[in-house]
């Protein structure tokens, strides 16, 4: 990461991709062949749109950008591309993250150096 700013978007859309795979998770256990409307599927779509800007050339498919809203996929399709999305995403964060000197606190890593910004180990589930 090079500033502050991009550490805080990055944090913002790993989230929202994240609670959006778990959202729609939830309703895939129940009808996996269920279709998404189109009022969620904005919603996905921007968040991968946001997605798509931070991983450029890591994305996970490098077809894919974001869903087609008229054709409509299922809860299942779209859990399967949130959690590879989630986990390019986690990729990058770990390669941007350190252990701060002496202590179990881990930070972000701005321009190669420590920043102040805390974050976890690990976010996956």
């Amino acid at each position: 990461m090079k500033t502050e700013a991009e550490v805080i978007q990055f944090e913002k859309v790993q989230t929202q991709i994240k609670g959006l795979y778990n959202e729609i998770g939830i309703l895939s256990k129940k009808n996996p062949n269920d279709a998404v409307n189109k009022f969620k599927l904005k919603f996905i779509n921007q968040s991968l749109t946001e997605a798509n800007k931070i991983l450029q050339d890591k994305k996970p498919y490098s077809d894919f950008n974001i869903f087609d809203v008229d054709d409509t996929p299922t809860t299942s399709d779209i859990v399967m591309i949130l959690e590879q999305y989630y986990s390019a995403l986690e990729s990058i964060r770990c390669i941007n993250i350190t252990k701060k000197d002496y202590t179990n606190i881990w930070v972000w890593m701005i321009n190669g150096k420590q920043s102040k910004i805390e974050t976890n180990s690990s976010t996956i589930k």
